[in-house]
């Protein structure tokens, strides 16, 4: 986009040049929409013209020859004028048409100044047909002035030829000025409206992207809460009626663990408003590597054992240990759902340098049960990974190995 400047101010601020434009703009939007009225009001002015040199005798003040008789510079009049109405759909066919009354004007010695309106269709020819087509034209409206130079004698060769040819090409210069500029300007429409399309399809995928964002992010933050307050409420249930105040911390537990999904939902639909508001305190960050604690704490209160490893210092940006975060949350989100009973789960963690980490999280639950759903989960864990150059692997453990595994690799970051 311009930058706006003192001298664009300038620009866009001249009166005149803005009348102008919006003068010719609304000439040329008539002109698509009526183009016959055009043609047949321009070609009705130069036949009146012709009718009136016919009628006022005026043609006899340059003809060298007077006694032509009046029937045929009628008719030579109407031959060089009324094919003007199809000059612009059809240049070269009126321009032969032109052709003969031209040079029955030039041969009889009437020299009617309607010959000159060939210089208007050698125009169209210019603007309209390929430039190759001027030849033939510049030949065809040169071949008159020949004839009367050669019969009548007036003048000498090289003062009326060239007057002639300097004449073809002033028409055939503006000719092709006019259709420089008019396809420099659909070329730019064209432009504009390809950017335009190119726009759409970018906020399209933008959306698209954004979607889909969101749907791994209500994934993560309804799916894993609720598995949690699942498992509460399964063992808050059957420790009511031996341990009540087990009970009791289990329903404690569903409570924070509820105000947790709450807080992170609002937080994501906080985002998505668009009403030009802001909420600083709401809008907290993304997890992150430090909030894994708090979420192993979750899981435990839920009934899933888990014993974590850890090798190396983390030094991961804020995506990545966002895409940890949430791929250790999915794994153990499908570990309370589908591991079974007395189940237990590991997590190792492996950090390189440069951003890179390795992890694993396996499970001892039934293999037959621990396949997770066709859902979001997995796609969405995958989609986290690739959007760093990683790598994801899901599935049973090997035999005789029970449970499932899942294994994130995201390699070093790329120097930019």
């Amino acid at each position: 986009m311009e930058p706006v400047t003192e001298e664009t101010e300038e620009r866009r601020a001249d009166p005149l040049t803005e009348h102008v434009q919006r003068i010719s703009r609304r000439v040329r939007a008539f002109d698509r929409r009526h183009p016959l009225l055009w043609d047949l009001q321009c070609a009705g002015f130069w036949v009146t013209a012709a009718l009136v040199d016919y009628a006022g005798g005026g043609w006899r003040t340059t003809a060298p020859n007077l006694d032509v008789p009046g029937w045929l510079v009628l008719t030579l009049s109407l031959g060089l004028s009324v094919p003007l109405f199809w000059r612009r759909t059809h240049p070269g066919t009126v321009l032969l048409a032109m052709a003969p009354f031209a040079l029955a004007n030039a041969w009889t010695g009437a020299l009617l100044q309607a010959a000159l309106l060939q210089l208007l269709v050698v125009f169209h020819i210019a603007l309209r047909l390929p430039l190759r087509a001027l030849w033939w034209a510049t030949a065809l409206t040169t071949a008159p002035v020949l004839v009367s130079v050669a019969r009548y004698g007036e003048g000498e060769w090289n003062q009326q030829v060239g007057s002639h040819l300097t004449s073809i090409v002033v028409a055939v210069l503006i000719g092709i000025t006019v259709r420089s500029r008019h396809d420099h300007t659909a070329a730019l429409e064209d432009r504009a409206r390809r950017l335009e399309i190119e726009r759409d399809q970018q906020a399209q995928l933008a959306a698209a992207a954004e979607r889909a964002r969101i749907a791994r992010e209500m994934h993560d933050i309804i799916g894993h809460n609720l598995s949690v307050i699942t498992g509460l409420a399964d063992g808050g249930k059957y420790a009511a009626a031996k341990s009540p105040e087990r009970a009791a911390q289990a329903l404690d537990a569903i409570a924070t663990t509820s105000r947790q999904a709450l807080d992170e939902l609002r937080r994501l639909l906080d985002v998505l408003r668009d009403d030009g508001t802001t909420h600083p305190a709401e809008l907290t960050p993304q997890p992150a590597l430090t909030d894994l604690d708090q979420l192993l704490d979750g899981v435990r209160t839920a009934g899933l054992p888990v014993h974590t490893t850890v090798e190396g210092r983390p030094s991961l940006p804020a995506g990545r240990q966002l895409t940890v975060y949430r791929v250790i949350q999915e794994a153990l989100t499908n570990t309370l759902k589908h591991a079974g009973p007395n189940a237990t789960a590991e997590i190792a963690l492996s950090y390189g340098d440069k951003g890179a980490v390795t992890v694993t999280v396996t499970d001892t639950g039934d293999p037959g049960a621990a396949a997770p759903a066709d859902g979001r989960g997995l796609p969405g864990m995958r989609e986290r990974t690739a959007l760093y150059g990683g790598t994801l692997e899901a599935g049973p453990r090997p035999h005789p190995e029970r449970g499932w595994r899942v294994h994130l690799h995201l390699p070093e970051e790329s120097p930019q």
